[in-house]
């Protein structure tokens, strides 16, 4: 697994992170029983989870070597995240504890195919995540991963807002450098508070990624080319809308590619997005045509819909391939952007 470590020590050099995620984590309590509301489940399940985590273990799961730079409780769900992340093959070097914050736990309801229903739980007034310092970030790392990835979640608060944009700043749109667009309303005060932070964000960024809603809090557009238009306005060089049970929109500038939807029956929406992002980092480190990576994407984000859990889920290369040539089953439903 490969890292770069300011000061590291030792004859020859210290290899890149392909994937190199900065933000969220926490634990998910999912049910075991579906279609029934919290106060009627007996059973659950325990997972490490939040955005930018998941997103470094669908990478690891493609074979690249990750890492996600994000701090945790000094507590036991705190310890579960490092194990999990070994677990995983993901690096945890930079997963830092704070002492006087617990680790996060969200529980979700499952009621397919398209109302989970979030309860988080240790994020109010801050969470550790939020607590990143740009004192405490690895430049050398930032800047020579292969992709970067960032969340409009971490410019929610100080210190992580700052230490995200001094990341940013940094890396200086080397590489493949990526904000997620995922914007939740309970973690702002408002909607033109986030669009204000977001458009800091966006000139140091390559690629955005984000579905509808999230766009809209963005730049303002709603309508999937107007949204995606407005993003390259910030330059960003591939922009790419997701719609939902409509697919998703991607457009580099020279070729703007639509691709419906992968058909798949939803067990839980929760883990797609994330699945997405993970296998979108595997094509553009491969290189691939647009239109490829969306596929392949879509495909990533319709397996771990079809999945109880996020990070348990996330898949490999070859069941991605497998799910692509078996080509689409008649009479599913088509898994939408979670």
């Amino acid at each position: 697994m490969g890292c770069a470590c300011a000061g590291s020590e030792g004859v020859g050099v210290v290899s890149s992170l392909d994937v190199l995620t900065m933000g969220r984590v926490g634990i998910d309590i999912y049910p075991q029983q579906i279609g029934v509301g919290l106060e009627d489940v007996e059973t659950f399940g325990k997972y490490v989870g939040g955005s930018a985590t998941n997103v470094a273990v669908a990478a690891a799961r493609y074979g690249h070597s990750s890492a996600v730079i994000t701090r945790v409780g000094d507590d036991p769900f705190g310890r579960f995240v490092h194990k999990a992340l070994r677990g995983y093959g993901v690096d945890d070097r930079f997963v830092s504890a704070v002492p006087d914050l617990p680790t996060p736990v969200t529980f979700c309801e499952i009621f397919p195919p398209d109302d989970f229903p979030l309860y988080f739980y240790g994020r109010f007034p801050s969470a550790p995540d939020l607590q990143i310092r740009t004192d405490e970030l690895d430049i050398d790392a930032i800047r020579s991963a292969g992709v970067f990835w960032v969340t409009v979640t971490g410019l929610s608060l100080e210190p992580s807002r700052s230490a995200t944009l001094a990341a940013l700043e940094a890396r200086a749109r080397a590489g493949i450098t990526v904000l997620d667009l995922d914007y939740r309303p309970m973690f702002w005060p408002s909607r033109e508070e986030a669009r204000h932070w977001v458009q800091q964000a966006l000139p140091h960024v390559t690629v955005a990624v984000g579905n509808l809603d999230e766009c809209d809090t963005a730049v303002g557009e709603r309508e999937p080319r107007a949204a995606a238009d407005a993003l390259r306005a910030f330059g960003v060089t591939l922009a790419i809308v997701k719609q939902g049970p409509k697919g998703v929109l991607a457009h580099d500038g020279s070729v703007a590619v639509e691709v419906p939807p992968t058909p798949v029956e939803v067990v839980n929406g929760l883990g797609a997005g994330d699945a997405f992002g993970g296998a979108m980092c595997h094509g553009l480190l491969g290189g691939w045509e647009v239109e490829r990576i969306m596929r392949f994407s879509n495909a990533a984000g319709a397996i771990v819909a079809s999945r109880l859990a996020c990070s348990d889920a996330m898949p490999t290369t070859a069941e991605v391939d497998a799910f692509l040539n078996q080509g689409v089953n008649q009479g599913t439903k088509e898994a939408g952007d979670a």
